[in-house]
């Protein structure tokens, strides 16, 4: 997944969710730029702010490991 997928997943998961850029921001206890620069699949977006955004959108985040098989 590159950053400009990982944005483009926050931001339909914000309009899901009905939430404005600035509502998800202060939920998360990130500044609306962040935001901003996360869902344009800014690359150098630091990790635990934007895993905690992905948490409030609702979001879950499953990392298998490549090639293995996932049964859901």
């Amino acid at each position: 997944m590159t950053p400009l997928e990982f944005g483009k997943l926050i931001r339909e998961a914000r309009k899901r969710a009905k939430l404005t850029q600035e509502e998800l921001a202060s939920a998360a206890g990130v500044g609306p730029r962040f935001l901003v620069e996360l869902e344009a699949g800014k690359p150098t977006i630091q990790l635990g702010k934007a895993l905690r955004v992905a948490e409030m959108a609702g979001l879950e985040i499953k990392l298998p490991a490549r090639g293995v098989k996932t049964w859901l």
